[in-house]
């Protein structure tokens, strides 16, 4: 059996799901802001339950609701809830995101977050592994997730997402006609020179200017700038 990954106040064990432990996720749990007034949070396409369970440690939110389609891998992500210091405030839903809509839009959370698929020119009849199909945008397309967002996010909610760099102008379009307005976009690269990988959004229902970063994970080979080190050291045993 695969030994679970251990954090600093929390364990993980993915040896059932499709999508392990990644960057893009421990960046989306760690560079998402958390307001004091924040007491409902949802983490769309949780996975191993990673991003809900950071978000568990860095706040003070009653209500932390995840949800996942996958069959294995929403067990693995109670199991995983249930296994941490906060597993009376973590609930994960097994249902797909449009049942989940439909059954709780009378709902609404203050934070939503998600790391979406990210394979958007594979049809469902190609998709033949549960890795392709948590990697898939056929499983949850962009139009379906900020829809979805638009009806359970509060009024002055944020919702937060991790997208490649590419789909960056065709989130931003597809959130605007749900009225989502980006109020902070971090451009991620793995080095100073590298080209920008991904793109990190804020979105809210109030239109503002944008304010614009950008964020280098290392400076060499497994050398991690200061920002980046600063960022994940609450939750990284070593860095």
């Amino acid at each position: 059996m695969e030994t679970p990954f251990r954090f600093k106040e929390f364990s993980i064990a993915q040896d059932k799901c499709a999508m392990k432990i990644g960057t893009d996720a421990v960046l989306l749990g760690a560079w998402t802001s958390i307001s004091s007034e924040v007491n409902s949070i949802l983490d769309i396409g949780t996975g191993t339950g990673i991003i809900a369970l950071m978000l568990a440690q860095r706040s003070f939110a009653e209500t932390l609701d995840a949800l996942e389609i996958d069959e294995d891998a929403y067990e693995q992500a109670v199991d995983n809830f249930e296994n941490s210091p906060w597993g009376d405030r973590l609930f994960c839903y097994h249902a797909a995101f449009d049942e989940f809509v439909e059954e709780m839009k009378d709902e609404k959370y203050d934070l939503i977050v998600s790391n979406p698929p990210f394979f958007p020119n594979t049809s469902a009849s190609e998709i033949t592994t549960s890795r392709e199909t948590a990697r898939s945008q056929a499983s949850l397309p962009f139009e379906e997730l900020l829809h979805g967002v638009s009806l359970l996010l509060s009024e002055t909610g944020t919702f937060t997402v991790v997208v490649p760099k590419e789909e960056e102008p065709i989130i931003l379009e597809i959130a605007s006609s749900n009225k989502l307005y980006p109020n902070k976009i971090t451009e991620v690269k793995g080095t100073e020179t590298a080209k920008v990988k991904r793109s990190l959004i804020t979105f809210q229902f109030l239109q503002k200017e944008i304010e614009r970063d950008v964020l280098i994970l290392e400076e060499s080979r497994h050398i991690y700038t200061p920002e980046y080190k600063k960022m994940v050291a609450p939750f990284y045993l070593k860095l």
